[in-house]
């Protein structure tokens, strides 16, 4: 066995020449310990990415503290696997994560346009999804990953690959997302997610003149997520917050002050334009401005795909013959998946009761599919799951399907919740095929078994359906609350709502939507990431500036440090203490709407001094000197 990964691993010889770190093909890195933890981490990714992507409209990659974590595992349950049995517990995590980070886009948004939705239904599109988009990548896999070795980079999986050789990486890093865990859960318990002792949100508002709103969230979950994204990302999603709360509203606000008595808000009949705060003005006309952003953000990602599209297909396509060779029972699993995938999926829809719907819907949402899963396989070879144009690809998708149901006549709410479905099998499969192919290129690295990954993720994921729509029903009442005691933004998933629930009424505020379209297309003019602005437009500022505030202690870090290396071990290590921010935050925070659901907590409003700026610019001051101080006064190891 090498002592290190080698430079082979990186590229410079045919894919079917490397040598992995693990030699030995006969061993297997799978047991009973190894799939339980693996099942428990898969559970945990999947409800804090469901929790902590519909609160931020971001989600963190589990591969890295899914590696982590499992050494620790393994080392104590399961020392006789050692890193293949890390391996199949870093894919596992990533499964769960994956399964979340696709169905948060869409599948709450069947809840956001009033319909009901069942455990089944949610269960039969996520696993269909699961099953479609495993499926699809398994067919591309020689071709991905070892007959593209060295060209593909995969950046996210040779990082997961170093961290499960490093021998010593494991207990430092367990200890910081250890500390962040303490941190966000302890805060996350004060606040509103849980006993609401103590309020969390900084809020400054403009006078009646000119429209405008600061504030920031206390909350470590967010803080931590700023830490890992880093400085360029949280400043471009700020400065679209900025460019909403401060110019955009305050202009909506200054020409609704003219309206005359008796004129109403276009979506509210209730309300006088004249009387808008600026609560409502952001609501009723700056998040469409948003939405439009986005839908153009995500058509001009898509198209920008286009050749990435063409050129996956075609070498594909001439890369099928060769790609037969060695798979050692993988077609035939490969089948079983396809067949079941058809099953559940048709399944799904026929409960609508149409069965042309069905039938068109399948096929479409099928070939759509089959399309995105290639394109996602291949770019996360180039750019790592973190930043696959999931929302570009799903806005495509979905815009293509409303487009056929109006075309079929199929206008009607329940249609909406059935093309809903429909695009969130879609999101799901693209998700799938990027954490499955970033999964199989680590084994590949390392030297593990394809077909024993390809069983153990295909299991964690199906378990992490289980836990995203439960989470998701759970949240259910909680997620249409609008306006300031909103606890979710869902930015993706309201943008999936207004659209095609616009498109299908006609009632959409189309000036709003022209507007937003128009800005994107000044910013793609500017080079700017138009989606991650987008973002930042839509979501509450409560909620960028502590993102922002994340990101600024990750500079500080970098510029106390005295040397690169120190630098980097200091970065990593505080990357591992945002990721247990995240897991505290975000897992604390779920516990406690289900101990408020079930009646089993009773929360009250805090009170005084509690209840006002001094006690959260407090709590913000406690925050960033606990995350700060273990990360600064991190060591660095002599012989690393």
């Amino acid at each position: 066995m090498n002592k290190k990964l080698s430079k082979e691993a990186y590229g410079g010889i045919s894919g079917k020449d490397y040598i992995p770190y693990i030699t030995d093909k006969s061993k297997s890195g799978g047991n009973v310990a190894v799939l339980i933890i693996g099942l428990v981490l898969a559970i945990v990714f999947a409800a804090s990415t469901t929790y902590s992507g519909m609160k931020a409209g971001l989600t963190v990659a589990a591969g890295i503290p899914g590696s982590i974590i499992g050494s620790a595992f393994v080392g104590a349950f399961a020392r006789q696997k050692g890193i293949l049995g890390k391996n199949l517990i870093q894919g596992m995590s990533s499964g769960g994560e994956s399964v979340a980070s696709g169905m948060i886009f869409v599948f709450p948004a069947v809840i956001l346009i009033g319909s009901q939705i069942s455990f089944f239904e949610g269960m039969a599109v996520g696993v269909g999804g699961v099953l479609f988009g495993i499926g699809c990548a398994s067919l591309v896999h020689n071709y991905l990953i070892i007959e593209e070795h060295g060209k593909l980079m995969y950046p996210e999986s040779m990082a997961i690959s170093e961290t499960l050789v490093a021998s010593d990486t494991g207990g430092d890093s367990i200890k910081y997302m250890g500390i962040g865990f303490g941190i966000g859960g302890v805060l996350t318990v004060l606040t509103g997610s849980f006993l609401n002792l103590t309020n969390n949100v900084i809020t400054f508002i403009g006078s009646k003149f000119y429209k405008w709103k600061f504030s920031v969230e206390v909350n470590p979950l967010l803080l931590g997520i700023g830490f890992i994204v880093g400085l360029e990302v949280s400043l471009t999603m700020f400065a679209g917050s900025i460019l909403s709360s401060f110019g955009i509203a305050p202009l909506i606000g200054y020409f609704t002050d003219l309206a005359a008595d008796g004129v109403t808000v276009w979506n509210n009949s209730s309300m006088a334009l004249n009387q808008m705060d600026v609560n409502a003005i952001s609501s009723s006309y700056v998040k469409y401005i948003g939405a439009g952003m986005m839908l153009c953000g995500g058509m001009i990602g898509a198209i920008k795909l286009i050749p990435t599209i063409i050129a996956s297909v075609k070498e594909t396509m001439n890369a099928k013959a060769s790609a037969s060779n060695g798979d050692d029972g993988s077609s035939i699993q490969i089948l079983i998946l396809f067949g079941g995938i058809v099953v559940g999926f048709i399944a799904a829809f026929l409960i609508s009761g149409n069965i042309t719907m069905a039938i068109v819907g399948a096929i479409i949402s099928l070939l759509l599919s089959l399309l995105f899963v290639i394109v996602a396989g291949r770019l996360t070879g180039t750019i790592g799951t973190s930043n696959l144009p999931v929302s570009g690809m799903t806005i495509a998708s979905l815009v293509i399907v409303t487009l056929i149901f109006v075309s079929m006549g199929w206008t009607s709410q329940e249609d909406n919740k059935s093309l809903l479905l429909f695009g969130t099998f879609i999101v799901v499969a693209i998700s799938m095929a990027g954490g499955y192919s970033q999964s199989q290129k680590v084994t590949y690295i390392i030297g593990g078994n394809k077909n024993e990954m390809q069983r153990y993720f295909a299991i964690a994921s199906i378990v992490g359906v289980v836990t995203v729509v439960g989470t998701i029903l759970l949240l259910a009442d909680q997620l249409k609350v609008v306006g300031d005691s909103a606890q979710f933004a869902l930015p993706q998933a309201n943008l999936m709502s207004t659209l095609t629930s616009g498109i299908m009424s006609g009632k959409l505020p189309w000036v709003m939507i022209i507007v937003g379209v128009f800005m994107a297309i000044v910013f793609y003019f500017l080079k700017l990431p138009i989606m991650t602005v987008a973002i930042g437009f839509y979501l509450p500022i409560a909620t960028t500036s502590i993102i922002l505030i994340g990101a600024l202690i990750r500079v500080l870090v970098e510029k106390m440090a005295k040397s690169d290396n120190e630098k980097e071990v200091k970065v990593s290590n505080g990357i591992s203490l945002s990721s247990g921010l995240v897991a505290g935050g975000s897992i604390i925070g779920l516990i406690g709407i289900i101990l408020q659901v079930t009646g089993v907590i009773n929360v009250g409003a805090p009170t005084g001094f509690a209840a006002g700026n001094g006690m959260a610019i407090l709590l913000l001051v406690v925050l960033v000197v606990l995350t700060t101080l273990p990360i600064i006064s991190s060591k660095v190891k002599h012989n690393e």
